[in-house]
């Protein structure tokens, strides 16, 4: 049976709320706006907030060439323990003293900043790293152990935003690399002090070009549904990070049959977004003279601005 066409599409950006799964996310995405073609943009975990980009209706095909290189969060290390998770959803495991010069915030500032740079670091247990075709989580879950192999993130930036002496946690801002964790970067830190340490609160604020200020929340999109959705979407061309070239009347057709046109400009192996129309028509390469088609999208993915 052939699909319906999109009632239409575009790229949202979501305030996740606490307690649910990006899953659940897209689920009430498509209640909200009466689109069944609905998928996120990466994943946050159940006990994290904030920034998730979702993509309606054709711009689902577009979830999978966002760059989102860099992301930010605000987050809550708690000091004294470690967890089964690396976060407060899970069991402590291990608990240990923390010296009280860890809580003075001159001490904290130092240890922050030092987390800036290259690293190696091996994913949490619970997670969605697949190891030959099974995710650690499953495995741990089963209480079986897979093998996670370390891999390079960058932590571009890192800053105390605060200390509770009393609570014993520390609040931080860190912007880092594509599949950098969060939990990974506490239960190390911990580790790495001797005091040990686990995520207890965690918010994204930015994932790419996309902010906290560009967020729908749930409860918003659910009560002004698909018109609210077509209101506030992103623009895809500046989600995409790529040049746009706004086609002519007489490129149309040619462009429909994918058929290549003239570059333009564009610079040879470049990827270049045709817009017509405040919509994106296609995602085009440069080859030489000429741009041939990489991505056409029959219902233009709206929001061009």
């Amino acid at each position: 049976m052939a699909r319906r066409p999109s009632a239409f599409s575009a790229l949202i950006a979501v305030d996740k709320p606490l307690g649910c799964t990006s899953h659940d996310v897209v689920s009430r995405v498509r209640r909200a706006v009466g689109e069944r073609r609905v998928g996120h943009a990466g994943t946050l975990d159940p006990a994290a907030t904030g920034v998730l980009v979702v993509g309606i209706g054709q711009a689902t095909k577009l979830l999978g060439l966002l760059t989102l290189d860099r992301k930010g969060y605000r987050a809550t290390f708690q000091l004294g323990s470690e967890t089964t998770t690396d976060d407060a959803e899970g069991e402590v495991v291990r608990a240990a003293e923390v010296p009280p010069e860890l809580l003075e915030t001159g001490r904290a500032a130092h240890e922050v900043a030092r987390l800036a740079g290259e690293r190696d670091q091996v994913p949490p247990s619970f997670s969605a790293v697949s190891v030959n075709g099974r995710r650690a989580y499953d495995a741990a879950r089963a209480g079986e152990a897979l093998e996670l192999k370390p891999r390079r993130v960058t932590i571009h930036g890192a800053e105390l935003l605060g200390v509770d002496p009393q609570a014993r946690t520390w609040e931080l801002s860190l912007d880092v690399s594509k599949g950098t964790y969060v939990r990974s970067i506490a239960r190390d830190l911990g580790r790495e002090l001797g005091c040990l340490a686990h995520v207890c609160a965690l918010e994204r604020t930015f994932a790419g070009p996309v902010t906290l200020a560009d967020c729908m929340g749930l409860d918003e999109l659910e009560a002004g549904g698909a018109e609210l959705a077509r209101e506030r979407c992103l623009d895809p061309v500046a989600a995409l990070g790529i040049p746009a070239r706004e086609l002519r009347v007489e490129e149309i057709a040619d462009v429909m049959c994918g058929r290549r046109i003239d570059a333009g400009g564009a610079a040879h192996g470049a990827r270049v977004a045709l817009t017509f129309g405040g919509g994106l028509a296609g995602i085009w390469r440069c080859d030489g003279r000429h741009l041939v088609c990489e991505s056409n999208f029959p219902q233009a993915i709206e929001g061009v601005r």
